[in-house]
């Protein structure tokens, strides 16, 4: 054997270690592929914070995220931002999000996002916490949101920092 062959070898045994938390971070409900969900760190005293991830409806038929609910808090909203007549951009509470068939639609900092009310505790860099999606068509799932950094999460979309997490 070369050594040219059991670096090879060596790289393949490695690459599914170094695959699998991405693997991990992906969730299916149906015909929906949740794709890494995640949340920004949240100061001391906030007692908000803001959710994200990416949903991709693969199959031929619209479907909508109707609610969210995570133990860390006692409600948690579905959020957009939006821009009014002054030039402001605000957050509103939304009905659902819709997820037409065949589409990706991303919750990001600056747009769509899950509004997480009532922190008791800081969302800190590094831990994760349970959150459950419900879908009007493909039901619950549940996922595993990661608290980091917007520029980690928003995969260096660079989208900026809009008040109170959102």
């Amino acid at each position: 054997m070369t050594i040219n062959r059991r670096a090879l070898l060596a790289a393949l045994a490695v690459a599914p270690l170094l695959l699998s938390p991405a693997r991990a971070h992906e969730y299916r409900a149906g015909e929906l592929l949740i794709d890494h969900p995640w949340a920004r760190p949240t100061a001391p005293a906030q007692k908000v914070g803001a959710g994200y991830l990416t949903i991709r409806n693969q199959g031929g038929e619209a479907d909508r995220l109707v609610a969210a609910r995570t133990p860390l808090v006692p409600m948690v909203e579905l959020h957009t931002h939006e821009i009014d007549a002054q030039g402001v951009a605000r957050m509103r509470q939304i009905e659902a999000i819709d997820v037409p068939a065949g589409t990706t639609v991303e919750l990001m900092p600056g747009g769509l996002h899950l509004m997480l009310m009532g922190l008791a505790e800081p969302l800190r860099e590094g831990t994760r916490f349970p959150v459950t999606l419900t879908f009007e068509r493909a039901g619950e799932v549940e996922v595993e949101m990661q608290v980091e950094p917007p520029a980690a999460g928003g995969h260096g979309h660079g989208h900026g920092e809009h008040g109170s997490g959102g």
